[in-house]
């Protein structure tokens, strides 16, 4: 049997500069998640989670709360960007060019502008990315730099298998 470990993101030193990375992982933002984004955070702007309000806008409809669609997006980028993240540093020029509705399917892209050694930790790295979060018609609804501080080979917690994994090797099936 050939036991192969599952995808642990990257490293400091698997980012270059230039790069572009096309997450897979797609979203349909709901009516729910737009609610409890809203409430859980306290915001009382009706243009969230009051239907009938939001019919009497400018938009016609509930507007998906920008920090979710800023949260849903970063979310995204997480298995190609900060994997191995030891800390967010920032999140920096947030553009919302066009709205978020319920009912939107978003996706994202990353590309890196930059990296470099921390000076005070030297088994960490700084990874800087311009990253674009875009609808299910190609529109660009939200842009941000962010920067994370990103573990070096070798260092930060391993990855390990949960310890329930049975230690017997898998039947062998037939397709």
């Amino acid at each position: 049997m050939n036991t192969k470990p599952g995808w642990t993101g990257r490293y400091f030193e698997d980012f270059e500069v230039g790069d572009v990375y096309e997450h897979v992982l797609g979203r349909t933002v709901t009516t729910t998640d737009n609610s409890w984004f809203t409430l859980l955070t306290q915001n009382t702007a009706p243009i969230h989670f009051d239907h009938d309000y939001a019919s009497r806008t400018t938009f016609g409809k509930p507007l998906m709360n920008s920090a979710f669609t800023l949260a849903l997006v970063t979310g995204q980028t997480v298995s190609d960007i900060s994997q191995n993240v030891f800390a967010n540093l920032a999140w920096d020029k947030i553009t919302l060019p066009l709205p978020v509705f319920e009912g939107d399917t978003l996706h994202s892209r990353s590309k890196v502008l930059g990296k470099k050694e921390s000076r005070s930790r030297p088994e960490l790295g700084i990874v800087h990315v311009y990253t674009e979060g875009f609808n299910q018609h190609g529109e660009v609804v939200i842009t941000f730099e962010r920067k994370v501080m990103v573990y070096r080979h070798g260092h930060g917690p391993r990855f390990t298998a949960p310890p329930t994994v049975p230690t017997t090797p898998l039947p062998e099936v037939q397709p």
